[in-house]
């Protein structure tokens, strides 16, 4: 049951483009506003406004679908600070 709710949150388009999307501004916002914060704000963000969407309907309490959420947006923002760091390295 979690490893389907994991693997339905991980491959949500609309998940995916949201981080992509706050990943970017914070990059490119981070000499004002730091990296931390708003890594962490967006992501609760994320996590808690696609639930409450109901774009589908899924039968795992709220918490239980706003906590996964935040296991896969951290690693999405892991693996997009990792592929930044290896950009960045490069040039």
């Amino acid at each position: 049951m979690m490893a389907d709710l994991l693997a339905a949150q991980a491959t949500d388009v609309f998940r995916i483009g949201l981080i992509i999307a706050l990943l970017l501004t914070t990059l490119r916002n981070r000499p004002l506003t730091g990296m931390l914060l708003p890594l962490i704000a967006g992501a609760v963000f994320v996590a808690v406004i696609i639930p409450l969407t109901g774009a589908t309907a899924r039968p795992e309490p709220m918490a239980t679908q706003v906590l996964a959420g935040l296991l896969v947006n951290a690693v999405y923002i892991g693996i997009g600070l990792g592929a930044w760091s290896l950009w960045r390295g490069r040039r």
